[in-house]
């Protein structure tokens, strides 16, 4: 889906004009997070100004990544999607608030994403990783992303929210056609996803349990009971933060392990060098797009924002940026640092990065100990599907049964 190309403001000098599309499909041999060094190589300005998708500002280095992020007043979380159409009829809390509104919401969720919360999730996920290798180890081959990186997540999560594993494909389905929309008129899916979740929050009204939908129900917030308006959109967050992200960064990983045997056999013969790797690759292979909508006319480094400007950051630009690592492009297990963004950054840091970090270090475990020689299936090119999350649709893997082991 990509919108007409809009008019240039007033305020925007012809020369911070660029191409970007953040919905076009792209298609090639190298690996999409190379695409803002590119632009840096290039002597792309640091922030330049897009028609498409209704016109927006695009983000390109990790010093304006941070400044926007950290500076809510300014940049609001209100619009938060390009183009603005594409808001959701309900506000998203705590996501779609600032500070101070925005602590007392995200206050609810820091409980089931806390240490003690997430550690009995990491042996849940080490247990479905297993179950879903076991699933196709005998064949020699998988389709990754539909057989493994979009079926670990979402187990972990709707068994957080005790949803039935009969609705995971409807589910993944809705998800699909919100962040990368393939028709002119795809809200019908969030409305879809809105009727399904309000059902779920009656039955949890009507018969709480302990999951977390739950716990939602029953919490408050200024001494009120949440409106299922609200509750509707901490489900909406949930599921789209806990589906999405992760299954999204595992294929960008995989796809990289599979074409670099060097770095798949250094953590084979080092598996204490997992968790250190599981960070550098996250750093790495980023795949998140942020965006913020300009509170008040303001000048930044010599540009003119007006109000209701948006801008639009997409991880990349933090992770990726050789002013703030050097040779960042290189996948380096020893690489010390300090802060990447592919979690964001500020008050709305993501709060599932626990759980990720989780997440990818038992795949990488229980993955490297049953298929450690594994290969991209041959004449296969990069495609990638960009979207507020960043994702291949397909990746055909291939190993040696005889090499690996159940």
């Amino acid at each position: 889906m990509t919108a007409p190309l809009s008019e240039l403001p007033s305020h925007v000098p012809a020369d911070l004009v660029r191409h970007f599309d953040l919905y076009a499909p792209i298609e090639s041999a190298d690996d999409y997070q190379t695409w803002f060094t590119k632009l840096q190589a290039a002597g792309t300005p640091d922030i330049f100004w897009t028609r498409h998708n209704g016109g927006h500002w695009v983000v390109t280095r990790g010093e304006d990544f941070e400044h926007v992020l950290k500076n809510p007043e300014t940049y609001s979380s209100r619009v938060n999607v390009v183009p603005r159409e594409r808001l959701m009829p309900i506000v998203i809390k705590p996501i779609q608030l600032d500070p101070p509104d925005h602590t007392r919401y995200r206050n609810l969720l820091i409980p089931a994403f806390s240490p003690k919360a997430v550690v009995p999730l990491g042996e849940k996920a080490r247990a479905l990783t297993i179950e879903l290798m076991e699933g196709f180890h005998s064949r020699g081959q998988c389709e990754f992303v539909s057989e493994f990186a979009r079926r670990l997540p979402i187990g972990i999560f709707m068994d957080m929210v005790a949803l039935p594993a009969a609705d995971r494909e409807q589910l993944l389905e809705w998800v699909d056609e919100m962040i990368r929309p393939t028709q002119v008129d795809s809200l019908e899916a969030g409305n879809q996803l809105m009727q399904y979740a309000f059902n779920k929050l009656q039955e949890r009204r009507a018969e709480p349990g302990s999951d977390l939908l739950s716990v939602l129900t029953q919490a408050q917030v200024d001494g009120k009971l949440l409106e299922d308006e609200e509750l509707i959109g901490m489900f909406f967050l949930l599921l789209l933060g806990g589906l999405d992200t992760v299954a999204a960064m595992l294929s960008f990983i995989v796809r990289h392990l599979a074409s670099h045997p060097e770095a798949r056999r250094e953590l084979i013969e080092h598996p204490e060098r997992i968790p250190a790797a599981a960070e550098e690759l996250m750093r790495r292979f980023p795949i998140s797009t942020l965006v913020r909508v300009v509170t008040q006319d303001h000048d930044y480094k010599g540009i003119a924002f007006r109000e209701g400007d948006l801008v639009l950051m997409q991880t990349s630009a933090h992770s990726v940026d050789d002013r703030l690592f050097n040779q960042p492009l290189a996948v380096d297990f020893e690489r010390k640092v300090v802060f990447h963004g592919t979690f964001g950054s500020g008050a709305h840091r993501c709060i599932g990065s626990m759980l990720a970090r989780i997440e990818v270090r038992v795949f990488l475990e229980e993955w490297l100990k049953r298929i450690p020689e594994f290969r991209l299936k041959p004449d296969q090119s990069l495609r990638v599907e960009p979207g507020m999350v960043v994702a291949m649709p397909h990746l055909e893997l291939q190993w040696d049964v005889a090499t690996s082991r159940p």
